[in-house]
């Protein structure tokens, strides 16, 4: 499993992609738009910012609101991986956006996590 991407929410997904393409020189996507956005590091690393319907953002150092983002894994395999993760203690939620391309588990403390094939990372 390789951390390929790291994905915060967000209320404006173009706002934020400016302000990082700005702040750190990394490559805006092609195809970002006001639902998803992201750069790209030489490294390969994605970052990106998805709009989240009645977006509340996070208030340090209060908990209220906590830190809102997911990291992403890409992995060979997507059963193989989804079945040796959940023995380890993640759990698949009901709701799976888009189940043959990837998969959204659950880390044990609650937080969100996505699994993809390199053949589905967006480029």
């Amino acid at each position: 499993m390789t951390l390929c991407a790291v994905t915060l929410d967000c209320a404006d997904p173009l706002a934020l992609v400016a302000f990082y393409q700005q702040a750190t020189g990394l490559c805006r996507v092609e195809g970002s738009d006001d639902l998803f956005a992201g750069l790209r590091g030489a490294e390969g690393v994605f970052l990106g910012f998805q709009r989240v319907r009645d977006y509340r953002a996070p208030q340090w150092p209060g908990q209220q609101d906590p830190q809102q983002c997911h990291l992403d894994f890409e992995v060979d395999d997507l059963d193989v991986a989804e079945a040796a993760l959940l023995l380890l203690g993640a759990h698949r939620p009901t709701e799976q956006p888009d189940n043959d391309r990837s998969r959204v588990l659950i880390f044990p403390a609650g937080h969100p996590f996505c699994l993809t094939t390199s053949k589905t990372t967006r480029k």
